[in-house]
């Protein structure tokens, strides 16, 4: 198969970047011609704009070349059943009997919570209600800019179930090296087997937080239901008779 712009297998495709050139006809063309060298075909320079001095921004049509063997991608899916705010709120009562506890912050030096209080704040996602509006869940949004350190320890103050962690940021992989000293100071700390952790983010794919050892990984678009069901899901699945005093 190929990308679908007008007609079926027709390749086309929109690239949008920034070359660190003055906007110039000459530029136009460098940005074609880099194209080019991306295998594409029959390129089209339909918008460029000048960004700041030295740089200019590109908005490209081109027809790719490559064509792909879907019935050979292989992904990590996250399984899990996604449930409704009754459905979660009834089976925490029937089947879990007790209040499930949850921490969430953005790590590093990330200032951004807009994912960690899409999920946890109260008013929620795109009509799906936040963490902290759940009977079931009692919940802990440490906002942005914690450190790994100061998270693992309100984890243990407050017995967490599990962990969420954030990160917007993603220059020079940011969130990957931030990603990873949060499991390192649990593995180190020999808590792992404590916690259900997550892993949220912009550039965040179930793959990533799997490689660097969190139970799943969610990116954009996900709503507070979707890490609610997981996490009650992995409780039912044992998890929470794996937890110890820490």
């Amino acid at each position: 198969m190929k990308p679908y712009g007008d007609t079926l297998d027709d390749g086309i495709v929109q690239l949008a970047f920034t070359l660190p050139v003055e906007y110039s006809e000459k530029a136009k063309k460098a940005a074609e011609m880099y194209v080019s060298k991306l295998n594409f075909e029959d390129i089209s320079v339909v918008h460029t704009k000048k960004v700041a001095d030295g740089f200019t921004y590109f908005v490209v049509y081109g027809k790719a070349i490559p064509d792909l063997d879907y019935s050979t991608v292989k992904v990590s899916e996250i399984k899990t059943k996604y449930m409704t705010f009754y459905e979660i709120n009834e089976i925490i009562e029937s089947k879990i009997g007790r209040k499930l506890s949850a921490v969430g912050a953005t790590i590093g030096t990330d200032a951004h919570t807009v994912g960690i209080d899409a999920i946890m704040n109260m008013k929620g996602y795109h009509g799906d209600y936040g963490l902290e509006r759940y009977p079931g869940f009692e919940t802990y949004n440490m906002g942005a800019q914690v450190s790994v350190d100061d998270l693992l320890i309100k984890a243990q103050l407050v017995s967490a179930d599990a962990i969420l962690v954030s990160q917007t940021v993603t220059q020079k992989n940011a969130h990957i090296k931030n990603f990873s000293r949060f499991m390192q100071i649990v593995n180190n700390s020999k808590l792992r087997n404590n916690f259900i952790i997550l892993a949220g983010g912009a550039r965040v794919t179930n793959d990533l937080a799997i490689k660097l050892g969190y139970d799943a990984g969610f990116g954009p678009g996900t709503l507070p239901s979707h890490a609610a069901s997981f996490i009650i899901t992995k409780i039912l699945e044992g998890k929470d008779e794996n937890k110890t005093q820490s």
